[in-house]
């Protein structure tokens, strides 16, 4: 965990929206022509607070929050700036895996659109997958993970809705299904409604843009 608090940060409401891509084709397109930009991608299964966490991050608005799950069906590109560094760089913000209410040929494009974003996606990117602390480790999240370990990319896991455990128990229990992800790089619990913990995971993920690629 960072503690001691870096001078570069991310500047809040720098984050503009660039595009959006429902196809896997126009997105190769496009990072074939952008191969040596840094960011953050997230994705998490449907309904963890993705968009909540985004917005606590990058400032209000950024991502846009819905009341229904898995509403993000593409992948959105953002371009933020941080504090004393010249450099842009970019959010990717990927879609929720794990909804069950969607049809057979979104789902086929899903997985060809995520596929195509893992392949080709920049030298450093880090991904951040968010989970529900109420609900940990369900085997959407498995799938993403047995799926995810065959490309090369940086990961930092952030347990969400810590405020929502009310016991000792289910506290004692999210920090024994953290156990299981022993490949990620680091792992979080925040609550992004409350802002708890989200100080630290940005000092991480600054911390991680900054890292010689």
């Amino acid at each position: 965990m960072w503690r001691k608090k870096l001078s570069v940060e991310i500047i809040k409401g720098s984050a503009k929206f660039i595009r959006g891509f429902d196809d896997a084709g126009s997105f190769l397109e496009w990072i074939t022509k952008n191969t040596n930009i840094r960011g953050l991608a997230f994705v998490g299964r449907s309904n963890t607070g993705k968009s909540t966490t985004i917005n606590k991050i990058f400032g209000k608005s950024t991502a846009r929050v819905s009341k229904t799950p898995g509403r993000t069906r593409q992948i959105n590109i953002f371009e933020f700036k941080m504090s004393d560094v010249d450099e842009t760089f970019y959010l990717f913000d990927l879609p929720g895996y794990g909804h069950a209410q969607v049809s057979k040929e979104m789902l086929k494009n899903w997985r060809r659109l995520m596929e195509t974003f893992f392949m080709n996606a920049p030298r450093g990117m880090t991904m951040v997958n968010i989970q529900d602390a109420r609900h940990p480790n369900q085997k959407a999240d498995q799938a993403f993970y047995d799926y995810f370990k065959n490309f090369a990319l940086d990961v930092m896991l952030a347990f969400n809705k810590m405020d929502k455990l009310r016991t000792q128990k289910e506290k004692a229990s999210i920090k024994k299904a953290a156990l299981e992800f022993k490949k990620v790089r680091q792992i979080h619990f925040i609550s992004a409604e409350k802002g708890t913990g989200v100080d630290a995971l940005t000092q991480a993920l600054v911390a991680s843009l900054l890292r010689p690629s």
